[in-house]
């Protein structure tokens, strides 16, 4: 894939083609040296921007070092993320025109107080870069601490199941 780096209106800069790209295709694999989470949580402890692609269960990261690492959050996305044998691939979900900007839901799960804010500009933007599942528990959380705080009982609520996240 012809594909490079410029400004970008999501996040600072951005990864762009420049062909166009059929639906289904590999736009790109995201490579860099492999760390445990524990060690990447440290080693990134003070940095405000990360590179982190979850492997698995996330407990391993890629660091990215790549063309990839370009690739911003949208939610409304032009591609997706898939693990395959321990290789992150990116493919395209619909036709991609030339000069476009190349993007995928990050759908994190992992990042603390961390509001994760989404500036992707999509009509139904979530406003979070956080999946659908990790807002939903996040916000009945919030629910259940202003209920605690206000003197009300508290009620155990289920934790929903935990999707690894392509990037933390």
């Amino acid at each position: 894939m012809a594909l490079i780096i410029r400004s970008s209106a999501i996040h600072a800069a951005g990864c762009y083609t420049t062909a166009p790209i059929a639906k289904g295709r590999h736009v790109a694999e995201y490579t860099g040296p492999r760390l445990r989470k524990a060690e990447a949580d440290k080693a990134y402890e003070t940095s405000p921007i990360t590179y982190l692609f979850g492997l698995g269960t996330g407990e391993i990261v890629i660091d990215g070092h790549c063309t990839s690492m370009f690739i911003n959050h949208s939610c409304d996305p032009n591609c997706e993320t898939s693990e395959v044998r321990g290789r992150v691939w990116i493919k395209s979900i619909r036709p991609i025109a030339a000069g476009e900007e190349i993007t995928y839901d990050y759908c994190l799960y992992d990042g603390g107080d961390d509001e994760a804010v989404c500036n992707c500009g999509a009509k139904k933007c979530r406003g979070t870069m956080y999946s659908k599942e990790e807002s939903r528990r996040r916000m009945r959380a919030k629910e259940k601490a202003a209920l605690n705080g206000a003197g009300k009982p508290e009620t155990k609520t289920p934790e929903p199941k935990r999707q690894p996240s392509p990037r933390v």
